[in-house]
């Protein structure tokens, strides 16, 4: 029997996010940079790949460290670190790393002859005089690569572009030869940043960072950061190079803009940067992005929603959910860990989590997904800090007799958790916590109606609670 599959989609002591998705084989394998739990700043581990078969996005298998941030010649004492890397297959049937350092300008490259290996130091992509590109007179800084090969070219993507920079101009393609290192069409600008974004339809949603790039027939895909950081965008183009058109939102790390079952200006998790791509995976077709978790901007973690494409090629904004890679709903029976919440919030809204200006959240009246222990040690996630007001959502769940609901709570806290199967809808039932420093169930009798249901539960009451699993009987 399959096993389920869920949003993170990795073990929830994994901290992978900017997941560059790529379908090879019989297996889909997922790059992407690497955080620390409790990291000080992004990406401060070493590159691993994980992958799935095809057929089970609940089955993800650990392929190890691929790659080291010393591995660099320019990183010998590893004081900088890997940023969001992407892969292609060069015309040599070869894996081939592209990413950048935190500290440089410059795109270097790794390759392997398998797409989980051990990645060797190739190069740096470069002019045909050797100039590393991001070092000519006249460059702007390289950022965040996304590469795709079609033939004898590869496409490299690149660009970081903050609001009100006018030094920079916005996302750049730079075509490079067989080599998959010698530049033989210059850096031209394909979107545009924000200072020059006014007339050019992506106003109020411009280049940010974080290109990936994709083809779905004839039609190229540029998917990016905006300038919100919390919305991954895209445009599209027949040609690689110029052409792109700004078409809408893909997906939102705090469910903004959707409408369907909130105001579409209500946040429903706490957002941040966002970094992702699309990817086909048996016949269907998803979106990987990445929430942020124990109130920092620095220990994200990967998640993925189907996705589907109308008849003109565009894509509906899609829900962040609990289930995306399980392709419907969950199980409407049995235990599930709390830190699968695709929605958390309290009366006092934020948008972005810590450390992302104003609106940020950085004290103890929000809740937050974290975990024991230190960074590596495989310790499951939970929600800490759920204090009165604070909401955790799962979504969705097949319901079919379920007529009980249990709890795993600790904390010094006392009051209920309300049981709902909408955000701001009635309680279907309360069940009562009181202080305990160990974690203890609680259960009540509660009915959830047949059908797909999605279920939140809401403290109300004193002091703090910590909140492990529920689980529906």
């Amino acid at each position: 029997m399959k096993k389920q599959g869920f949003n993170p989609y990795l073990p929830s002591w994994e901290y992978v996010p900017d997941g560059e998705p790529h379908v090879w084989g019989d297996r889909v394998y997922v790059y992407g940079s690497h955080d620390r739990f409790n990291g000080h700043v992004f990406c401060l581990n070493d590159y691993v790949c994980w992958s799935a078969p095809v057929e089970d996005l609940g089955d993800w298998r650990y392929e190890g460290v691929i790659y080291k941030k010393t591995d660099d010649p320019l990183n010998p004492d590893g004081r900088m670190c890997l940023y969001a890397p992407d892969v292609t297959v060069g015309p040599d049937g070869r894996y081939y790393l592209y990413y950048v350092l935190d500290k440089v300008p410059v795109v270097s490259v790794a390759v392997c002859e398998t797409p989980a290996g051990k990645f060797e130091f190739y190069g740096y992509a470069k002019y045909a005089d050797g100039t590393r590109l991001g070092e000519k007179a006249g460059d702007e800084p390289q950022f965040d690569p996304g590469v795709l090969t079609e033939g004898e070219l590869t496409y490299l993507y690149t660009g970081f572009c903050a609001a009100g920079d006018r030094s920079r101009h916005g996302a750049m393609v730079t075509v490079l030869g067989p080599d998959m290192l010698t530049i033989i069409e210059e850096p031209a600008f394909v979107m545009p940043s924000e200072p020059y974004s006014k007339g050019s339809g992506f106003e109020g949603h411009a280049f940010f960072e974080a290109p990936s790039i994709r083809k779905k027939g004839d039609i190229y895909y540029l998917i990016y950061s905006s300038i919100v950081m919390h919305e991954l965008c895209y445009a599209t183009s027949r040609f690689p190079t110029h052409g792109f058109v700004y078409q809408g939102v893909i997906i939102s790390n705090n469910d903004l803009h959707i409408d369907s079952y909130k105001p579409a200006d209500k946040p429903m998790y706490y957002g941040g940067n966002n970094h992702g791509s699309i990817e086909q995976i048996h016949e269907k077709w998803y979106v990987f992005y990445h929430r942020h978790t124990n109130g920092t901007a620095f220990s994200r973690q990967g998640c993925m929603e189907h996705i589907r494409f109308r008849e003109d090629g565009t894509i509906p904004q899609a829900e962040m959910t609990s289930c995306g890679p399980n392709g419907g709903p969950l199980e409407g029976r049995g235990e599930y860990p709390a830190y699968l919440a695709c929605h958390l919030f309290s009366k006092d809204e934020a948008m972005y989590t810590g450390g992302f200006g104003a609106g940020a959240w950085m004290d103890s009246r929000f809740p937050k997904i974290t975990q024991e222990g230190r960074d590596g040690e495989k310790e499951i996630g939970y929600i800490a800090n759920m204090t009165d007001s604070a909401t955790a959502g799962f979504k969705y769940f097949d319901c079919r007799g379920v007529n009980r609901v249990k709890i795993k709570v600790r904390g010094y806290c006392q009051g209920a958790f309300e049981v709902l199967t909408a955000w701001k809808g009635p309680a279907l039932g309360i069940i009562p916590v009181d202080f305990t420093n160990v974690w203890t169930e609680y259960a009540a009798d509660i009915a959830i109606p047949y059908g797909v249901q999605a279920v939140y539960l809401k403290y109300t009451g004193n002091g703090s609670a910590d909140l492990a699993s529920f689980s529906l009987e």
